[in-house]
């Protein structure tokens, strides 16, 4: 009989406004991505950022035409990396203006899915800069802002600022997300070391005040660091650690660390025929708790690595990312970086 009554009380608690447990629907994951995107110039020159390498005149040859098959590429990762649905964030790195990210949301492919950005407006030395796009009914932008790294008499180094922006998800709750892209490593690693740590620093600080201010704390880190899971940096200053059993609700954690280091043929970027990890995906230890309406896991977390975005590698063997230069040679690819991504899971 009791299979005949299931019916008869999913009817009735419709009419009554109450929807059975049967007929509820599993929400899509919200999926976030970052990548570095491998220099997205627009071909005008700008007095104030030194972009003279990507103009039409210049070496690189950067014109019209490599422009719109770079933003239409681009606009493909995304498409391609959201599968069933575009990503709800993707976090961007090299990028030069508003410009680009106009003609990337509005111009591309990628108009379709109706994204809005934020990004920042760095005294970097290259003019690129860090950027957030965001799917409007997925996260609702309550507050954004550039954190500028102050320069000192020990590091007079210019570089991009962080991009932080605050908005509610389907919970009702806020959610943290950072986009950041440390100093680079020319000059030497050991060299330009601590121009990345100060970053970290300033980084760290921000998620230590957010974590201790807010009473259920969520913040997603994400963004091309320039270093490893295991550097300095992301070790001992941002203390990112590799999700272990022992979850602590005011940690970081770092949702890729434990897959590259047991498989030394991952990677978002390879030098010298060597994968490594440069992109990194960093959470709070509240969004790892699978009892809350909003979280993730390790396994929920990936370097896409699309048979497009990848061709051989004729000096190590393998393959390796398919740039758009190499060197000032125009390859026509896509980036020297893959993208990372992960989904987070609506209880």
């Amino acid at each position: 009989m009791m299979h005949k009554f299931i019916p008869f009380l999913s009817l009735l608690l419709c009419l009554l406004g109450v929807t059975p447990l049967l007929a509820q629907q599993t929400q899509p994951p919200f999926r976030v991505m970052f990548w570095n995107v491998e220099n997205l110039f627009d071909t005008r020159h700008d007095s104030l950022k030194n972009d003279q390498e990507f103009l039409p005149d210049a070496m690189r040859n950067w014109n019209t035409k490599r422009f719109k098959k770079k933003i239409n590429d681009v606009a493909r990762v995304i498409v391609a990396v959201g599968e069933d649905a575009p990503p709800a964030l993707v976090g961007l790195c090299e990028v030069e203006n508003d410009y680009v990210l106009k003609s990337l949301t509005q111009y591309s492919p990628l108009k379709e899915q109706t994204y809005r950005y934020v990004m920042t407006e760095s005294p970097d030395e290259r003019g690129i800069d860090v950027a957030l796009l965001y799917q409007r009914d997925q996260f609702k932008p309550i507050h954004s802002r550039s954190i500028r790294i102050p320069q000192t008499a020990e590091f007079k180094r210019t570089t991009r600022d962080i991009l932080h922006a605050s908005g509610i998800i389907a919970t009702g709750d806020t959610l943290d997300v950072f986009v950041a892209h440390l100093p680079s490593r020319s000059g030497g690693i050991k060299e330009s070391e601590p121009f990345r740590l100060r970053v970290a620093e300033i980084l760290r600080q921000q998620t230590d005040s957010i974590i201790a201010s807010r009473a259920h704390s969520q913040v997603i880190i994400m963004g091309d660091f320039n270093d490893y899971p295991t550097s300095p940096s992301i070790q001992k200053v941002l203390e990112a650690k590799p999700i272990s059993k022992d979850i602590s609700s005011e940690k970081l954690y770092h949702l890729l660390a434990n897959q590259v280091k047991r498989n030394k043929n991952l990677g978002s970027y390879k030098y010298r025929g060597q994968w490594q990890l440069l992109d990194h995906l960093i959470v709070s230890g509240n969004l790892l708790d699978t009892s809350s309406p909003f979280y993730t896991k390790e396994e929920l977390s990936h370097i896409a690595q699309f048979p497009f975005l990848l061709t051989d590698d004729n000096k190590y063997g393998g393959q390796q990312p398919f740039r758009t230069y190499y060197g000032m040679k125009y390859q026509g690819g896509f980036s020297d970086h893959l993208p990372v991504y992960v989904d987070f899971i609506f209880k």
